[in-house]
């Protein structure tokens, strides 16, 4: 007898496992709270995954194939590298919407930090982030858009930068954090720009698509 088809993709459980960690952070959310939000009961997550533990472990293992996906969106929806460049390092902005919410986001952080089982793919995670950006500011150099540089360390910045200005914007609460964390991204890449680049309208976390900016979003490091 051949099983029962999924009515529910992994996917789609995946983004409900991201809204909750926003939401309610990795310690008060339960399986029921994702399971609700997908049609399912926590009993048929149970069955998937095995816990809340796996779930959590599951949702994080597909982070890096996310930040990859991102990265392409990204891309094809910007004829400028750059442009591309700065949408998805502004991402994890468009993923919080409040103070609170970061707060829930950097306590997944603490996990990761201090469980082996979910840092190993939080380092993969954040090794294509790395590699992400450090692709993009090469395309960037070669289309004229910014001058030569060593893309490794400005790409290291750039990680810097977009995760510590969401903590700046959330002490402060100075503005919206979408433009709060652009105009830093702009601070790191203004030196670097050309004078080809510097004519074209700035952009200030915008222009990468909704969609292709959630998936880096959830799991930016």
């Amino acid at each position: 007898m051949s099983p029962r088809p999924r009515t529910v993709s992994d996917e789609r459980i995946f983004i409900a496992t991201a809204h909750a960690i926003t939401r309610l952070g990795p310690t008060r959310l339960t399986l029921a709270d994702v399971a609700g939000e997908v049609g399912l009961s926590a009993a048929a997550l149970v069955q998937r995954f095995g816990s809340k533990r796996q779930l959590l472990l599951a949702y994080v293992r597909q982070g890096a194939g996310m930040v990859d996906d991102g990265f392409v969106a990204a891309r094809a929806a910007n004829s400028s590298p750059l442009a591309a460049l700065i949408s998805v390092a502004t991402a994890m902005a468009q993923g919080v919407r409040s103070p609170n919410e970061l707060v829930n986001l950097l306590a997944f952080v603490q996990i990761d930090l201090s469980d082996p089982d979910f840092r190993r793919p939080a380092l993969a995670q954040s090794r294509h982030l790395l590699a992400g950006y450090e692709t993009l500011l090469r395309d960037a150099i070669d289309a004229g858009e910014l001058v030569q540089c060593d893309v490794r360390r400005v790409a290291r910045a750039l990680q810097a930068i977009a995760n510590g200005s969401l903590v700046t914007w959330a002490i402060n609460r100075d503005g919206r954090v979408m433009p709060f964390v652009g105009r830093d991204i702009e601070t790191l890449l203004m030196p670097l720009r050309t004078p080809r680049s510097l004519k074209r309208p700035r952009s200030a976390g915008g222009g990468g698509g909704a969609s292709s900016d959630r998936r880096v979003a959830r799991r930016s490091r």
